[in-house]
């Protein structure tokens, strides 16, 4: 009987956790589409909410923290019209957060619309109970799909 319920409170543990687990893994996925909108719609101030102070973006033409970045959407520089996503998974450690996109990406970079394939790496870090974005790096795939 002792072995009954002890065997039973770990799987009711064991479930809550794997349910915190994925609750808070949703949390990041739908942060992350929040982002891509803000993104589109150049809203530059919901963005600068997320960007950590520290924040790093890596882009094809180069790498910079977040005022560039900010100032980069703002400025119209880089307007990232649409990301298609077509595979999402995200592994959290601690209070850190890293999420793979693979997705096209639509964009107006230097007055000329372009779409790429790209694997976007995202880590969010959770700081007084709110994440933020600490790093955005766009990787260009080969082919479409990433095959």
């Amino acid at each position: 009987m002792k072995t009954t319920i002890i065997g039973l409170f770990l799987i009711i543990l064991s479930a809550q956790w794997s349910f915190a687990q994925s609750s808070a893994e949703q949390e990041i996925i739908n942060l992350s589409k929040e982002k891509w909108q803000w993104m589109a719609d150049k809203n530059a101030d919901k963005l600068a909410d997320l960007f950590h102070e520290k924040s790093m973006f890596v882009h094809m033409g180069g790498s910079w923290g977040k005022e560039q970045e900010v100032n980069i959407i703002k400025g119209g520089m880089i307007w990232y019209k649409k990301a298609d996503i077509h595979e999402v998974s995200v592994n959290i450690i601690d209070n850190t957060a890293i999420l793979l996109n693979r997705i096209d990406l639509l964009a107006v970079v230097g007055g000329n619309e372009v779409t790429n394939p790209f694997m976007v790496t995202e880590v969010y870090i959770k700081l007084d109970g709110k994440w933020k974005l600490g790093s955005l790096s766009f990787t260009k795939l080969m082919t479409p799909g990433g095959q």
